[in-house]
């Protein structure tokens, strides 16, 4: 039913400055519009509405992930603009905060403004 429907991505954020500071000024996405509502990002074809919610809340899962080509100058890149790649006890990451998964798939994480855990992956 949904399988040839585009997907509209969702994240919550209590400050829509900062979040318009975040996804546009230090990830890049397009700002396509705002509303007292949400702010609208054009994430490489993907609408992205970053919701302006009271409480954003917190969870230690990724809400939002990017497959990207190389994940060195992407991870390089993200700690250059201020972004701490996170580390997890019990996974064996690299000096840079990447984890390699049992089917090889590279990952690192960071968190946006409002504690959202973001991923990058480079799939083998």
């Amino acid at each position: 039913m949904l399988g040839d429907k585009k997907l509209v991505a969702f994240i919550a954020a209590r400050d829509a400055a900062r979040a318009k500071a975040f996804y546009g000024g230090t990830l890049g996405l397009r700002l396509l519009s705002e509303d007292a509502f949400a702010l609208v990002f054009d994430a490489n074809g993907t609408m992205l509405r970053v919701q302006i919610v009271p409480d954003a809340g917190t969870a230690n899962y990724t809400r939002l992930g990017w497959e990207v080509a190389d994940i060195n100058s992407i991870a390089s890149a993200l700690e250059a603009a201020g972004c701490s790649l996170q580390r997890f006890p019990g996974m064996n990451q690299d000096e840079h905060g990447i984890w390699i998964s049992p089917v090889g798939a590279r990952v690192a994480w960071i968190r946006d403004p409002d504690d959202n855990l973001l991923s990058i992956t480079q799939f083998p």
